[in-house]
């Protein structure tokens, strides 16, 4: 990935890290049901974590019994001015925007709102007819047949971009004149971009600002005060910065990015307490019905039959004889992770302000650990 006005941390800064490592600045949410031994061995596990990969911040959270219980912040959340990192500050939360967006779909359709099955340009009349039709349904489970970022770069907004979309149908323009990569449902290929046009599909069916939809529907019911749009103009409080680490090893600042042509997709900002919170939400069934939450969490299958583990805007899994559903996400400055299990009603969050970092893996260890589970 190409990267433009990179800022080397300093000496002093990086010791300044590693330092906290060792002495995690954590805020805490309630913890009635995370033991002293469970919560050392997080810390623990968060702390070698940092250290083995220099990561400047993290945020995390655990949810049992469709309740936050623990959550907490770790390092730093901006080195230049020495601010740390806690489970309030606002992380870019990358792909597991996804899952938000989904949710918010599935409530419009719950609603009569929104046919799941109708082509996209029923609600979108901006996104020109493909040589097959596309459904929001396909499009929710990666199986519209619409790019993703090519792999040269060409016909994208560079990887480090300012460029500002001020509408989701201006969005629409990076991708809308391209073939298709595949027949609709035939194929499960992830695509950023298709989440844009779901984004215009909502907006649609909601007759409303995608934004403006969100905030009310999802965010306010399930008490995610801080989360929003990774708005590059506004003054936003708590908001962390994203770093890189280069090939030499050395943190720097990551590129530039304008997220607004992906903000469905990928251009949220929450802090683990917020995803926490979403995913409490999620469990208890606060903002869709179960039928609906099903429909989420259940694999879809391409025309041939094949499951691909993936249902509408969450991942789904069997890891430690559980199913697991939920989400990872990545770009400039962010790794993130959040995973459910459904059957417990549990949940953990991992947001980090580096760019290349394995999340899940974090998150996996927080929850093997507040579980109980073993390999």
């Amino acid at each position: 990935m190409t990267r433009r006005s990179r800022i080397l941390v300093s000496a002093r800064r990086a010791a300044i890290l590693f330092a906290l490592v060792a002495y995690a600045t954590a805020t805490f949410a309630q913890q009635k049901d995370l033991s002293p031994e469970k919560r050392a061995a997080i810390n623990k596990t968060v702390s070698d974590f940092m250290a083995a990969n220099s990561v400047p911040g993290i945020a995390a959270a655990v949810v049992l019994q469709s309740e936050l219980v623990w959550s907490a912040g770790y390092g730093m959340a901006d080195l230049e001015n020495y601010v740390p990192a806690t489970s309030a500050t606002l992380f870019r939360l990358a792909s597991i925007s996804k899952p938000i967006t989904a949710t918010a779909v599935l409530q419009l359709a719950e609603r009569g709102k929104l046919d799941l099955d109708a082509p996209v340009q029923k609600y979108c009349p901006a996104f020109p007819q493909k040589e097959a039709p596309i459904t929001t349904r396909e499009l929710l489970g990666h199986l519209g047949g619409i790019r993703h970022y090519n792999k040269d770069g060409k016909g994208d907004i560079p990887d480090d971009s300012a460029k500002h979309f001020a509408t989701m149908e201006e969005s629409l323009q990076i991708f809308s004149s391209d073939p298709l990569v595949a027949t609709p449902g035939a194929k499960f290929s992830y695509s950023t971009y298709g989440y844009t046009l779901v984004g215009c599909v909502l907006e649609g069916a909601a007759a409303q600002k995608f934004t403006d939809y969100v905030r009310e529907n999802i965010v306010r019911p399930a008490a995610m005060a801080h989360t929003q749009a990774d708005d590059v103009f506004a003054v936003i409080s708590h908001r962390a910065r994203w770093y890189h680490k280069n090939d030499s090893g050395a943190v720097q600042n990551a590129g530039v990015l304008d997220s607004s042509y992906k903000i469905p997709g990928g251009g949220l900002i929450s802090s683990a307490d917020d995803m926490a919170h979403f995913a409490a939400a999620m469990l208890a069934d606060k903002l869709v019905s179960r039928t609906s939450r099903d429909l989420l969490w259940s694999s879809q299958k391409t025309t041939d039959g094949t499951p691909t583990n993936y249902g509408m805007g969450w991942g789904t899994a069997n890891k430690h004889s559980l199913a697991l559903v939920g989400h990872t996400g990545s770009q400039q400055g962010a790794s993130t992770a959040l995973t459910l299990v459904p059957s417990l009603n549990s949940a953990v969050v991992v947001l980090v302000n580096m760019d290349g970092i394995d999340a899940y893996k974090l998150a996996d260890e927080i929850l093997k650990i507040t579980l109980d589970l073993k390999d």
